[in-house]
């Protein structure tokens, strides 16, 4: 059954068709927002909102066969939400110099396997050459689809998918170095 008969189900009251949705984009959904958020229970929550508000907002969705597309452009939303959230709570100030001098930072190298080191590599790139690298490279979208999604232009997502590239092979070039 594809996407838009789904969703007409689910508008004309049938709300456990929803299910097949769900089932149908979960692991695809969660794949990403786990590399994105870097962290499992994140991830989860980035999914499960998405989802929510996909449901609530289903009367919205205009083109119903694009349901993947708005259902991501949903997800993506809410992993930059969620992102930005931690990334406030998880910001603190240290005023022991001395202490900062003294604090021995480990190489991934030295505790890494090359998933990790890549999962590491992934986690040092600014958020919009992330998210544009795991579109492209993970979930083999098109740039056109990649524009719908994000709202940026094609333009600006080659650029950061080519900067993306770059950081990541030399990152990953240091780490093998090491």
């Amino acid at each position: 059954m594809s996407d838009a008969a789904v969703v007409r189900r689910v508008l004309s009251g049938d709300v456990e068709a929803y299910a097949v949705l769900v089932a149908r984009y979960r692991d695809r959904l969660g794949r990403y927002a786990f590399h994105q958020l870097g962290n499992r229970e994140d991830a989860e929550e980035a999914v499960q909102e998405a989802f929510v508000r996909a449901y609530r907002a289903l009367d919205r969705c205009h083109s119903p066969e694009r349901f993947g597309a708005w259902l991501f452009q949903i997800l993506v939303n809410r992993c930059r939400t969620i992102g930005g959230r931690r990334g406030r709570r998880e910001r603190f100030a240290v005023a022991d110099e001395d202490a900062l001098n003294d604090a021995r930072v480990e190489h991934p190298a030295d505790r890494l396997a090359l998933g990790d080191a890549i999962r590491w590599a992934l986690d040092q790139l600014p958020y919009e050459q992330r998210e544009a690298f795991l579109l492209k490279h993970v979930e083999d979208l098109s740039y056109e689809q990649m524009a719908e999604i994000t709202g940026a232009g094609i333009s600006a997502l080659k650029m950061r998918v080519k900067r993306a590239c770059d950081s990541l092979r030399q990152l990953l070039a240091e780490v093998e170095s090491v």
